[in-house]
């Protein structure tokens, strides 16, 4: 039994995976892999129940790189930092950045958008959907063969042409599209930052965050970092799949458990 396999039973809370389809992609795990999802697990297992988690000398926490600090990136990456991940966070706004880091204490920095990707194991893209383009240009070199949780939407009178390419042919295939070399995860892309300031943490059952990519070991890496977020991830397919759950579907807006939104998207329990 490999090292993946035996974290994954460890869970309490387990994402039922496709054995075939993770052993054929384990083949081409890195080590890198390894160092973040075991990282991002062991959170997971450290949680007490009080919700706390507990820190142990031997965990070597996920590093994590946002770009976009503003109220999603700001919310998501402060849970992360709480959870005890290290996170730097770049920003169009170097002020807010810099008050942001200098809330949440030594775990928290402040950085370009290249410090912030080369910094992060996993990347976090929470920025306006129109920027997907320039993001592919500018950092598509950078970004290539990192995890990448994307949590955009497409709205059309913020982010014009490209919001109907995304309602066309998907958001996940589209921002796969403008970041070919990323292994991309759709994430956090359903919920308002209030709600996920609000629930994040809360008393079983977690809220759920519907996730979904092609990458089979970034997609487990995504599910973790999920849980130590204080939430409960649902595995909803690759990324043609996340158009389940992008702004204007039926897995959009959800605020329920876990078997709620599986029920909802007719998923297997």
């Amino acid at each position: 039994m490999g090292i993946l396999e035996v974290l994954l039973q460890s869970l309490d809370r387990r994402v039922i995976i496709d054995a075939m389809d993770l052993d054929n992609d384990l083949s081409h795990l890195r080590r890198r892999d390894l160092l973040a999802l075991t990282a991002a697990l062991a959170g997971s297992l450290l949680l007490r129940p009080g919700g706390a988690l507990a820190q142990t000398s031997g965990g070597a926490p996920a590093r994590i790189g946002m770009i976009g600090s503003g109220r999603l990136g700001g919310t998501v990456g402060a849970l992360w930092v709480k959870a005890g991940h290290p996170v730097m966070f770049s920003s169009r706004d170097p002020e807010q950045t810099a008050a942001l880091v200098a809330k949440l204490g030594p775990l928290a920095r402040a950085g370009s958008v290249a410090e912030a990707i080369d910094f992060g194991d996993v990347v976090f893209l929470a920025v306006p959907y129109a920027a997907m383009p320039e993001i592919g240009r500018d950092y598509g070199a950078r970004l290539a063969g990192k995890v990448v949780l994307d949590a955009g939407n497409a709205v059309e009178s913020r982010d014009g042409a490209i919001a109907a390419e995304a309602e066309q042919n998907g958001i996940g295939v589209t921002s796969q599209k403008y970041l070919p070399g990323a292994r991309l995860v759709r994430a956090f892309n359903t919920l308002g930052f209030t709600i996920l300031e609000r629930e994040a943490g809360r008393a079983e059952p977690r809220l759920a965050i519907p996730i979904a990519g092609d990458d089979a070991a970034a997609v487990q890496i995504a599910a973790s970092l999920v849980r130590d977020a204080g939430f409960e991830p649902v595995v909803v397919g690759k990324l043609a799949d996340a158009r389940r759950f992008q702004r204007g579907t039926a897995g959009y807006g959800q605020v329920v458990s876990a078997s709620e939104l599986r029920k909802t998207l007719s998923l297997a329990p």
